[in-house]
């Protein structure tokens, strides 16, 4: 096998991944040449790697004190900089004027930009407000909002006071917004009163009202207009977000100085088997992790122009957000990513010379299943590095981005999740990219793969874990005062071993491997098999357009079902089945082979665009599905109820 692609001397000579190797070098003593190096070194001397870039990332603090790692009675209880005190809007906003912040596309309908002197005139106006209606440190302030501007000021201004900013998207339904905001009870919402998706236009006051009747901790409700105006009067208990910004403030922004370990975020998890967790993360470990991704991951420079394909439902978002401490712009998009064209969000790129386009994997499938060439339409030449992640990036589609896309970037596959606000595999921008893997662990991250009896384990499936502290841990969940949920989320597998939920493999490459969630291991004749083991082979048929593989109870075992749903026109005939089945066994094995394929119409995935397994197993089960609100299509399960395919022996 040969790498995709690999930098030139030049290329890695001018990242900012290189420029701190030699400052460790120089710091240390050390004679470090190679990024596997580097990593080695840091997950050794984890105190000396996370104080170093402390001080190369620019980060700014009251206190960093004298103390990096606090020696706590496990994993969980153990701190890093349990002396620092710090602001992370503070950070965000620092030493920027006329400097372009923020750009914002909504579709084809609106886009407007500002400079740092106007997001934080405006900042210093919200925080105005919130201090006038009395909230400080540790309150709930909440975003029902699209990926817009007024997203970010809001998020700003609350954290800039040392109150907590949660949000989800507003194409949530009323019992997934009370799902998650009646856990946190926050006391001001932000809502937009609406957005456009495909064109059409969609009012989010309906739902934001009904929730208010439910929501006793509710003290303002402030109305952000989408475009230039509103498109519906406001109620008079309402406030409205222009009048906000209109007012002088009382006084000059400022920042509150808060612990490293404070809470900045609570971020939920996705809710499909229940109540969703509310993860609580913190100002300094969001702050320093993200800054880490930022600027030695994926190598983002003062002036890049960052772009991620998020809502304010996924941890992505507050991701991107942080892209602005690095002295970044911010490029938002708001709506369907295939509208007005599939090609849309290039020409977006285009036009406003991205440095760095984040997506999902399942967007760059489906433009490699409608065969979009953007190589003979769009020029891409500022692109550096391109990255996608919510689920794994199938190898067929490593070869779409650098056949049909753009050949010059560094592509990474990355991986984490909310419950880290940040990622365990990471991008490199210094060394090859290998067919299906993401590149490289992260940095200061003691990442190592165990196998069924919690040995390390390399070239062999078995469950990702980190083996000691990292800043961006969480700190808790909210309204868990004994910390058991935590405990049991995420340490009970392994004694004192963070164990993330996936399966994977760590290859020859020092790369990993994403098989799959662990709670959606099939388990025929007792060998265990990842999912996108499966989904692998499916993504390379041109005939099936997605599927979803899940585990049936059936005479004392488990047989394996592949749901598959065809392009149009398609119909499930025999010789299809059999082509499936063949190019399964051929590539896997046969124990990977499924018993019975069933075509349907729709694939159920949350709101964030992930395939829900766990929910799909529920229903062919006859068992309820705790929480269809967190689905992004609820009513796709319905197709899966009842099969008479199933019945059969």
């Amino acid at each position: 096998m040969r790498p995709l692609w690999t930098p030139t001397q030049h290329q890695i000579e001018s990242t900012n991944l290189w420029r701190f190797i030699n400052k460790v070098n120089a710091q240390y003593k050390t004679q470090f040449t190679s990024y596997d190096q580097l990593y080695e070194w840091s997950i050794r001397h984890i105190s000396d790697f996370w104080s170093s870039f402390w001080d190369f990332s620019g980060l700014i603090a009251s206190n960093k004190g004298e103390i990096i790692l606090s020696d706590g009675l496990s994993m969980k209880d153990t701190r890093l900089f349990p002396e620092a005190t710090l602001n992370y809007a503070e950070n965000l906003l620092k030493n920027r004027t006329e400097m372009q912040a923020i750009l914002f596309w909504g579709e084809d309908k609106v886009k407007r930009s500002s400079d740092f002197n106007e997001l934080k005139k405006q900042v210093a106006a919200v925080q105005s407000a919130l201090k006038k209606w009395g909230i400080k440190k540790g309150d709930r302030v909440a975003g029902f909002m699209p990926n817009m501007p007024e997203t970010i000021v809001a998020m700003l201004a609350t954290t800039s006071l040392g109150a907590i900013w949660t949000s989800c998207s507003p194409d949530f339904g009323l019992q997934g917004i009370l799902d998650r905001f009646g856990q946190t009870l926050p006391k001001i919402v932000f809502a937009a009163d609406g957005y456009y998706y495909s064109g059409k236009w969609y009012s989010s006051l309906e739902k934001i009202r009904e929730t208010k009747k439910s929501l006793t901790s509710l003290s303002q409700l402030v109305v952000v207009p989408y475009g230039d105006d509103f498109r519906e009067g406001l109620k008079s208990d309402e406030i409205s977000y222009k009048e906000i910004i209109e007012q002088k403030p009382l006084e000059s922004l400022h920042f509150t100085q808060l612990s490293f370990n404070d809470p900045l975020f609570i971020m939920y998890s996705s809710g499909t088997t229940g109540v969703p967790k509310c993860i609580v993360h913190s100002h300094g470990g969001t702050l320093i992790q993200h800054l880490k991704e930022h600027q030695l991951h994926c190598d983002v420079r003062p002036g890049d122009r960052v772009f991620y394909f998020t809502t304010c439902g996924w941890m992505m978002w507050n991701w991107l957000a942080s892209a602005l401490a690095s002295q970044a712009t911010l490029m938002l998009f708001d709506g369907s990513p295939f509208y007005p064209k599939r090609d849309f969000l290039f020409d977006y790129a285009q036009k406003e010379k991205f440095t760095l386009f984040g997506t999902s994997a399942k967007f760059i499938d489906s433009l490699r299943k409608q065969e979009v060439r953007l190589k003979k339409t769009h020029d891409l030449s500022s692109l550096r590095l391109m990255t996608s992640t919510g689920s794994p990036l199938s190898p067929e589609a490593f070869d779409y981005i650098y056949d049909s896309v753009v050949s010059h970037i560094c592509l990474s596959s990355i991986s984490g999740g909310t419950d880290i606000i940040s990622c365990f595999a990471l991008g490199n921008p210094i060394g090859a990219v290998w067919r299906g893997e993401l590149q490289v662990r992260g940095l200061g991250l003691k990442v190592e793969v165990f196998d069924e009896d919690g040995h390390s384990v390399q070239q062999q499936k078995g469950e990702l874990v980190c083996t000691a502290p990292f800043p961006s841990m969480p700190t808790g969940f909210w309204n868990d005062p004994d910390g058991k949920k935590y405990h049991d989320a995420y340490f009970s597998r392994f004694p004192n071993i963070w164990c993330h939920g996936d399966y994977v493999e760590l290859t020859e490459h020092q790369g990993l491997i994403i098989y799959g969630r662990s709670d959606s291991i099939l388990n025929p004749g007792g060998i265990r098999i990842g999912t996108a083991e499966i989904y692998r082979q499916i993504e390379r048929m041109s005939e099936v357009l997605e599927c979803i593989a899940v585990g049936q109870e059936f005479q004392g075992d488990t047989r394996i079902i592949l749901f598959v749903h065809l392009r149009e026109g398609l119909t499930l005939m025999p010789q299809l089945a059999e082509k499936i089945k063949r190019q399964i066994r051929e590539n896997t094995t046969v124990h990977h082979v499924p018993a019975i394929i069933v075509q349907v119409q729709d694939i159920p995935r949350t709101l964030n665009g992930k395939l829900v397994e766990r929910a799909v197993t529920e229903v062919i089960h006859n068992r309820p599905v705790k929480n269809r609100e967190a689905l992004a299509n609820p009513h796709a399960l319905t197709l899966y109820e009842n099969l008479k395919e199933l019945k059969e022996n």
